[in-house]
């Protein structure tokens, strides 16, 4: 992709060149290694394993399940403000469908409910800045790391959890994963999908045959380098096995890898435009420096204002409780408008 073919952004979107995030998040570590394992992670969460088993789509459509959900995320680090708040909105629709019974516990789940989104989104920042360290830069200094903390907080203005409740010290996010171990569970279908997407291969499936061996090499490296970011515990519960010495050794391998990739813009989307071509357009005006219509950088409670959406906590509220009548009230299926409306925004499913 030309620089002279990038479409603008609309404005900075909620962060802009001087936020951390845009640091952090354009660091070729964030949607590749960070961001698979934000999505291994989540799969030990009861609730949301149980919406991801009963659609199963991360089996029928991995590419396109993929696509869309780093295109969102991506959408909410480096896109325009407009387009973001549409996206946010959607999705509460989208998750409106995700309700149902848990098998092994029994209770209601609800992908909308605050506790599942605030993992969710805990669990992506906190991955993606993990995955910076371990296989970028390094830490950030105290400084930075408490606005990327801030900014993770106006980023969960997005979701229908409540910002006041994301931690704003290192110390506070492991204090709370602390307080969500003991509710996690490596329940054979979290295994199941752990182990789905660790496989890596829904990154470079577009790559030639002839290209089978280094596809078959990145996702072995990729899988190690993912693996190694989780602690023993973890490992334990999801039944995953990689020894000390692998961790090591995939480690310079990864800090190399990246490193080599960071010194070229159009290397890097190139690599974006491979692992999730629906990702690519959002982030190109970034990574090649095209300036947007109008630079500025708004805040969600702003663009809410000037674009007429809801709190995602108060939106599609008839909605949703029509969904929740239809499958725990009469046990039907849910409906699936929110899915077919998010194509226009996230991409075909």
């Amino acid at each position: 992709m030309k620089r002279a073919d990038v479409q603008p952004h609309e404005d900075y979107g909620f962060f802009g060149p001087d936020s951390v995030t845009w640091k952090v998040w354009s660091y070729p570590t964030s949607l590749t290694v960070g961001f698979i394992r934000a999505v291994v992670v989540e799969e030990l969460d009861p609730d949301l394993v149980a919406a991801v088993d009963k659609t199963h789509d991360i089996y029928k459509r991995p590419r396109t399940r993929y696509d869309r959900t780093l295109r969102y995320f991506a959408m909410v680090a480096f896109g325009g403000s407009r387009e973001t708040s549409k996206a946010a909105d959607v999705l509460v629709k989208i998750h409106s469908k995700a309700i149902g019974t848990e098998p092994y516990g029994g209770k209601a789940y609800d992908a909308n409910a605050p506790h599942s989104q605030l993992w969710i989104h805990l669990t992506a920042w906190h991955s993606i800045l993990y995955s910076y360290e371990r296989f970028g830069p390094g830490k950030l200094g105290a400084a930075e790391e408490a606005q990327y903390w801030e900014e993770c907080a106006v980023a969960a203005e997005l979701q229908t959890c409540d910002p006041a409740d994301v931690p704003r010290t290192r110390e506070g996010v492991q204090a709370y994963f602390d307080q969500m171990r003991p509710q996690l569970s490596g329940s054979p279908i979290a295994r199941q999908a752990m182990d789905h997407l660790l496989d890596g291969g829904s990154l470079v499936s577009p790559l030639p045959r002839w290209m089978a061996p280094v596809t078959w090499g990145f996702n072995l490296v990729l899988r190690a380098g993912v693996v190694a970011t989780l602690p023993r515990w973890m490992r334990e519960m999801s039944g995953i096995r990689q020894s000390r010495v692998v961790d090591a050794l995939v480690t310079p391998v990864l800090r190399t890898t990246f490193f080599a990739l960071n010194l070229s813009k159009r290397g890097k989307l190139f690599a974006v435009g491979l692992i999730s071509p629906g990702t690519a357009p959002v982030v190109a005006p970034v990574l090649l420096g095209v300036e947007p219509t109008i630079p500025e950088v708004v805040t969600p409670a702003q663009a809410r204002e000037r674009y007429g959406y809801d709190k995602p906590a108060e939106a599609h509220l008839e909605w949703r409780a029509k969904q929740h009548e239809k499958v725990f009230g009469r046990k039907e299926e849910p409906d699936d408008t929110g899915l077919i409306e998010s194509q226009q925004v996230l991409g075909r499913i």
